[in-house]
This record gives structure tokens, sequence and C-alpha cells, in this order.
């Protein structure tokens, strides 16, 4: 058996790990690169392998992190199936086809203004170009077995942290291994914990948050006073959020901070129908939820959707103190890029990450503390108060994913530490050799690894 790490080595995004047993190619996740240009230069090119000769894809979830390269993949010549949960499914059927559309608006706005070196700009794929994509999803459930390609048995199970997500359990002859793209929480509000590991041989798990710790207490209390000071000084809080997941943890919290009256009764908006119809399909699982349905409906209550890009575009001129809630994703579009420019130069506003922001992203060079940030070829001033909020992700923390990988039922032959920035994955890595003598690394992009039926391991690099 064979292992290319194709994505997700080094960093949080572009998450690919193509499986290769006799003659059989199965690719674990198919996400987008995003961030730095060296990065995001991946999705432009083929993979390291002819999509052509790839059988299979499994899913852990919907994030395009993990499911945006879908699009390309078929473009390059991808003709095999591509297997999730129902639910992922589901929320790529959403989510995908929103990310086409958007890279095709960034293409026309990059023309229109000429912020582009590309002579003409144009998309990494189209609206349609997902839509003939989805033809090839098929749903599995949670603890089902199926054979995603021939000589391969694979089982879903919960993994948290968005809905739908999953851990994928994968036997090809003698070998065994677990894939954990991404892990949630065991507190999560929203969403269940997610189901204790299975015994496998080799184990390749996220560490995104390999090296920090988060309390949802602390973050609910940082984000209340952050709407209160903001509010006192007649400024507009604006919370960048991915549409599945964090927007609607994100709802919640603002229900219940206003519930307890601990933040003023402030008027909330969405910039994107995208997140309020991703509710929708939270109803439809309520047996992956923490909340009932009654909690789940409400989440919509007394918030402001914007049904089009104009209404989106119409939330930044906000006069009054508000909370606006804006989708961020593949591309900005037009509405965050124009929240951004209208909104970070006034120092009434204040702008808070909920989710992790790879190195690269505007979102990292704001909590970096820088004092412009490039917009659509434009340099906008930052003078908004600018906050983390760690404490609100979905992701499991670095005490969450030890609980989860020591909870192992018998020692892993090695142990693979993926989705995490290197300071971050050696810091996950060095915990777990302090807890248990386990083989464990942090592999690199295009690193191939040779696992024997003896399980002696053998890497070699690939050129890039």
């Amino acid at each position: 058996m064979q292992l290319r790490f194709l994505g997700g080595a080094g960093s949080v995004t572009g998450s690919k790990v193509m499986v290769e047993h006799e003659g059989r190619r199965l690719l674990l996740d198919c996400g987008l690169f995003q961030g730095l240009k060296q990065l995001r230069l991946h999705n432009r090119s083929a993979l390291a392998v002819p999509s052509r000769s790839i059988d299979g894809v499994v899913l852990t979830q919907a994030h395009l992190a993990h499911s945006g390269f879908l699009p390309r993949l078929v473009e390059l010549g991808f003709e095999g199936p591509v297997h999730a949960t129902p639910a992922t499914v589901e929320l790529c059927q959403l989510l995908l086809p929103e990310a086409g559309r958007l890279l095709e608006e960034e293409a026309r706005q990059a023309n229109q203004v000429g912020y582009t070196k590309h002579a003409p700009a144009q998309a990494l794929y189209t609206e349609a170009m997902a839509m003939r994509t989805l033809q090839r999803l098929q749903p599995h459930r949670h603890d089902e077995l199926f054979e995603p390609v021939p000589g391969f048995i694979a089982r879903l199970r919960p993994s948290g942290q968005v809905l739908g997500a999953a851990s994928v359990h994968l036997r090809c002859g003698s070998h065994s291994m677990l894939y954990a793209g991404a892990l949630g929480r065991a507190d999560d509000p929203l969403l269940n914990a997610p189901a204790p590991p299975e015994g496998a041989d080799q184990l390749l798990v996220e560490a995104t948050y390999g090296n920090r710790q988060h309390r949802l207490p602390d973050a609910m209390a940082r984000l209340s006073k952050l709407i209160g000071r903001t509010a006192a000084r007649g400024g507009v809080v604006l919370l960048p959020a991915h549409a599945a997941g964090p927007a609607q943890l994100l709802l919640h919290a603002i229900r219940q901070l206003k519930a307890s009256g601990r933040i003023p009764d402030l008027p909330v908006y969405l910039d994107s129908r995208i997140a309020a119809d991703v509710v929708s399909v939270y109803q439809r699982y309520p047996e992956e939820l923490r909340l009932d349905a009654p909690s789940c409906q409400a989440l919509l209550q007394d918030v402001k959707v914007a049904q089009s890009t104009e209404e989106a575009l119409a939330l930044s001129r906000l006069k009054v103190p508000g909370i606006l809630i804006a989708i961020e994703g593949v591309a900005y579009g037009r509405a965050l890029a124009q929240h951004l420019k209208l909104l970070a130069p006034d120092p009434r506003n204040a702008i808070a990450f909920t989710s992790f922001q790879p190195a690269g992203t505007r979102g990292a060079a704001l909590l970096a503390g820088k004092p412009q940030i490039k917009v659509q070829g434009d340099w906008i001033s930052v003078r908004a108060e600018v906050l983390a909020l760690d404490g609100l992700s979905g992701h499991a923390d670095r005490h969450g994913l030890l609980d989860w990988i020591l909870a192992l039922p018998h020692a892993p032959k090695h142990v693979y530490l993926m989705q995490g920035e290197p300071e971050a994955a050696d810091s996950l890595r060095q915990a777990i050799a302090e807890r248990q003598p386990w083989p464990c690394s942090v592999p690199e992009y295009l690193e191939l690894a040779n696992i024997r039926e003896d399980e002696a391991l053998e890497h070699q690099g690939m050129p890039g």
C-alpha cells in the first residue's frame, strides 16, 4: 500500500491523500488550497498523478478545504464516484455551485476593475462545472460498510466539526487505516461529539489547533464584551464565517448572549442566503445535533438575511450599530470585499474571526495586526478593532485532539499529522511523543509512504 500526500501537508487547506493498493487508487478528500500564493497555484495545476487514474474519492466533509477541488478534478479527467455521508452530499450541493458562482464573480470583477495580472482573469471553475460534478456524489450512512473502489472496504463515522463530517476507516488487503481529516470538539454546542476512534495500523489526523487550547466560555465572554464596546462607540461588528458550521455556531452564540442579556439587542444581518439554506439542512439531520428542533429553527429568528448580491452589498453601509455575519470561502466575492473596504478603515467598527485563518489570507493579515490589507487591488487602512475568537471554532483544540488520538484501542504502527501549519503539527507531534512511543510524523507536500505487508515503512520525497 502507498500513501501520497497531495495536499493538507504543511497547510490546513488543500486536503488530499491518495491511497494506492494493487493498482487501485482512492483519493481521501479533494480540497482547494487557500492562502499563500505558492499554495493557491497548485489549484491551477494537474495533480502529481493523472486524474483519470484515480478510481474513486471519499470526502470527510463539505468544507471547500476538503471538497472544493472536485470540479477541477472532473475537468482534469476524473470519471469515478465520490462517496460521502448524506449530509455532506446535501451541503456540497449548496456549497460547490456557490463556490463556482463566486469564482466567476471574482474573475469578472478582476477584469472590470483591472486588478489582475492575468489577461483576462479566468475562474478556477464555474457554477455549471460544479453542478456537473454533483452527479458523481453517492451518499452512505454513518457506520455503513461500502466499497468505494474494488478491493477497498470503507466505513464513515461521525467526527463532528461540521454537519455530516466523518472519519474514514479503510481496509485494503491486510492493511487498515483511519483518516480524520477534520475532528470536532467534545463540547460543541450544535453537533454531537466525535465518535471514538477505531483501531487501525495507520492513523492520519488533522492538527489545525495542535498548539492551541480554547474554551467556549472564554470565547463567549470575549464576544459579548466586543459587541458591547463596539455598540457603545456606534460601530458594526463584522464576523466573517464559513457558510456551513461557523455561521450557524455564531447565530446560536449571539442568540444565547441576547437571551441572557449579556449583549444589547442589536440587529443581526446575514449576507448570504446559502448560510440560511444550510440551517434547513441541519433540520433534516436531528440525530447529529445537540439542538432540539425548535432551537434549530430559531437560529434565523429576527435575523435579516440578504436575498441577493445587491442586498448583501448594501449591508456594508449600515449607519447604526449592528452585527454582520459575512460568508467567507474559496473566493471573497463582491460582498465581503466591500464589507472590508468600508468597515475596516473606521475605528468604531470591529472584525472578529472564529475560524482558523491560513497564512497568506486577509484574515491572517488582519489578526497579525497589519495596518493595511489588499482587497481587490486596493490597499485598505485597518483602524477597526480586530479579534480572534478561537474558542468558537468547531475544530478540536490541542487537548481534544490528544484525547481522541490517545483513545485508540491499540497502538497504531504510524501516526501522520495533517491539516496543520508546521508549528501546530510539530507541537502536536511532540505532545504525542511525550505520552506514547508511537512513530509519528508530519508529512510534507507530495511525500510518498510505502507500507509493506510486514508494516515496515519507507518514505521518500517526490519532486514538486
